[in-house]
């Protein structure tokens, strides 16, 4: 792979846009027809624009601006919400707070993160379950109200597309109603400052991966700096921002899912634009006690498991443990 931060312009044969307005059709062949693009997108790249996707534009400007005023606190006031602090990783990240790719310094960017809200006495929260725990929050006047909006618009976009991607494997379209259920999904708000003029070597805003879960929605802001990597040319692709769409990627669950029939591509972030840029992943991890196995309709045509069967709590314990030591 090559190590150089540049990557080429794409074009919409490499990461399709897919309007997702059938998914919301009541006709079955409207939602099947949208499904079917959803599943060629998911084997060739696990990388893929949607649009007319619900989510209302007004409610995306004040979780930008929410963002901005977040990352604009000053640095006291953001350590005081250290996600170190929090027994289900919620919380405010600090800039190089993380190493998401092996060998290469530390991340370029600070973040926060966001998810349900259990109450302190809840009782997973008192079994230690993990990811499970109350936010903190900033004193902000709009900020809770918006992100928990914003999360609550997400989760229901996400379980339609999930309802498309088993559709695609010729699955009940309510086959993973049961992950979709009582998700333990994470909002995560991401401030990139400007690529250093010279960065330590292969220094970036965000190493090469893969997502750790089932789908990841990314909302970005008008710089580009998102990179997905195209095994098949063997290179970097910009994917730059297109208004009105969220980019949607498949995480390693999926994959492990489907046999590795359905793709989790490597990508990473590198901010060129020379300006402060913002993005919002919308993580869709999925019920922690719901077990992730080799699909039915793999097994089906005579395929070999190769993935052990894990639930998805068990998956992102392991996830977390390498990524944060």
């Amino acid at each position: 792979m090559s190590d150089t931060l540049s990557a080429r312009r794409l074009d919409q044969t490499k990461l399709p846009l897919i309007d997702v307005a059938g998914l919301f059709s009541p006709d079955l062949a409207d939602r099947t027809a949208v499904a079917a693009e959803v599943g060629r997108a998911c084997k060739q790249t696990g990388f893929f624009y949607i649009c007319n996707h619900g989510v209302d534009g007004a409610l995306q400007r004040a979780l930008f601006a929410e963002t901005r005023r977040l990352f604009d606190l000053p640095e006291t006031a953001k350590r005081a919400l250290d996600k170190a602090k929090s027994a289900a990783n919620r919380g405010y990240e600090p800039l190089r707070g993380q190493r998401l790719e092996a060998g290469a310094p530390a991340d370029l960017k600070e973040g926060f993160y966001i998810g349900r809200e259990d109450a302190a006495d809840d009782p997973r929260v008192l079994a230690g379950r993990f990811n499970h725990g109350p936010n903190q929050w900033p004193d902000l006047p709009r900020f809770r109200r918006t992100m928990e909006a914003y999360r609550d618009a997400l989760e229901a976009l996400a379980s339609r597309l999930m309802s498309a991607i088993a559709l695609s494997l010729q699955l009940p379209e309510d086959y993973f109603s049961g992950f979709c259920r009582d998700s333990m999904s994470t909002l995560r708000l991401l401030h990139y400052p400007p690529q250093p003029a010279n960065p330590q070597p292969g220094e970036k805003g965000c190493g090469a991966h893969t997502d750790f879960g089932g789908l990841t929605l990314l909302l970005q802001d008008e710089n580009p700096g998102l990179q997905v990597w195209d095994h098949r040319a063997g290179e970097w692709l910009e994917a730059e921002p297109i208004p009105g769409t969220y980019v949607v990627n498949l995480g390693d669950m999926i994959a492990r899912w489907t046999n590795d029939r359905y793709r989790s591509t490597l990508h990473r972030v590198v901010n060129l634009s020379g300006a402060e840029r913002y993005s919002v992943p919308f993580f869709f991890s999925g019920n922690p006690d719901h077990l992730v196995e080799c699909l039915p309709t793999c097994l089906d045509q005579g395929e070999t498991p190769r993935y052990a069967p894990v639930t998805v709590e068990q998956h992102h314990r392991e996830m977390y443990r390498k990524t944060y030591g």
